[in-house]
């Protein structure tokens, strides 16, 4: 972050995030398109390739990124650790509630009507994405060395499957940046100064592997062991959303401690909600059996998965902006924020375009919603609003 930005309050992150933990749908590369139109470029909270650097951090750390780097601007803007916690607090409630209320019986939101307005959602998460994109590629690919990582990075991931597709991708691009892009002099961007001092990088750090390795052997206890098998989940998932799913199944359905009809049912809700997915904690914290179960138990699974991954981007902020000063460094950033862009661009068409864009309406209505953010600089809620209520209307008319 630049000098000359003034830092905020906790009270204006929880304000922010707030807003978007009840508007950003699509998952959680639509996650960080929403946060780049709002923090990089309405807030300028951050340059773009301050943001970039962020975004190529969480994608190494394990835990749900798009929850990491809305952690880390927190912590940026709101001057320390309250500040993370409110950006946090305010991204993920608004989720983990609705999740909660449906474990508890509230209502299920099912029929036509519900599954249009699923299905604007996800047009809406392809014209976030591809706007992110569009900013990202022009100034983080501005040359040929950059734009071969970018493309090399969609092959990698195109060809590859799960998370590891994505490190590697990130890997590949700080290799090859280190060769390819030292002759650019300029710096990386602005300082990243994190007020958060080493030491308490370090004590989280340590907080990180003492939650990791002792409460297993006090797992007879059913409020722990609920307790470790998402914090275990939310600590060895790489690139969070989706692929934490398979993991939560094993430590959830597997023991028995919910049905696998429970455990659909639950994650299909999730993809309705706004924030992040692994929200679908709180779900599966309320509906286990033997207790704690109810909110208690929601809470629980939702700290729990949360915990590690932020533990771990705390530990290591203080630390980040000295490595990435280095010229080394710099040109292996360069090489991964490249990276970056290509990842997005294959995250683009898979699985947020093949799943969102079936018709030519579809096509038709992405592009619109696009156009909306790129060239009338439409605020992101009124298109979520928009394309949703569109959705919605198109599911009730083949209804009737």
């Amino acid at each position: 972050m630049n000098g000359d930005i003034s830092a905020g309050t906790p009270g204006e992150v929880f304000s922010a995030f707030l807003k978007l933990g009840l508007t950003s749908f699509g998952g959680p590369i639509a996650h960080l398109g929403y946060f780049r139109d709002e923090f990089v470029t309405r807030r300028k909270w951050i340059d773009e390739a301050g943001y970039a650097d962020l975004v190529a951090l969480c994608q190494f750390l394990p835990g749900p990124a798009s929850s990491q780097v809305g952690f880390s601007l927190g912590v940026l803007r709101g001057n320390g650790l309250l500040g993370g916690l409110a950006a946090w607090f305010a991204f993920t409630m608004p989720s983990a509630l609705i999740l909660l209320a449906f474990a508890l019986g509230a209502a299920a939101f099912t029929g036509p009507v519900a599954e249009g307005l699923l299905h604007g959602l996800k047009l809406v998460a392809v014209a976030v994405v591809a706007q992110a994109i569009w900013g990202m590629t022009r100034s983080l690919t501005p040359d040929r060395p950059r734009a071969a990582i970018a493309l090399a990075a969609v092959l990698v991931v195109v060809l590859s499957s799960g998370s590891l597709g994505q490190i590697a991708a990130i890997a590949l691009g700080a290799i090859v940046g280190l060769w390819l892009c030292r002759s650019d002099g300029a710096p990386v961007s602005g300082h990243l100064n994190f007020p958060v001092s080493r030491r308490s990088g370090i004590v989280a750090l340590i907080l990180f592997a003492a939650l990791f390795l002792i409460p297993p052997l006090f797992a007879g206890d059913q409020g722990v062991a609920l307790f470790n098998a998402f914090y275990r989940s939310g600590a060895l998932v790489f690139g969070g959303g989706h692929v934490v799913l398979p993991l939560l199944q094993a430590e959830t359905v597997a023991p028995g401690w919910v049905t696998n009809e429970a455990f659909l049912a639950g994650y299909g809700v999730a993809q309705a909600v706004p924030g992040p997915l692994f929200t679908f904690a709180a779900y599966l914290g309320a509906v286990v059996r033997p207790p704690p179960n109810g909110v208690a138990g929601g809470t629980i699974a939702l700290v729990a998965i949360l915990l590690p991954g932020l533990l771990l981007v705390y530990g290591i902020l203080p630390f980040w902006d000295q490595l990435r000063s280095r010229q080394a460094a710099q040109a292996a950033m360069r090489g991964a924020n490249a990276a970056v862009v290509g990842i997005l661009g294959a995250a683009l068409y898979n699985p947020v375009w093949t799943s969102a864009v079936l018709t030519p309406r579809d096509f038709a209505l992405a592009l619109a919603g696009f156009l909306l953010l790129t060239v009338w600089k439409t605020p992101p809620w009124i298109v979520v609003v928009t394309l949703a209520a569109i959705g919605a209307l198109m599911g009730a008319m083949s209804w009737s």
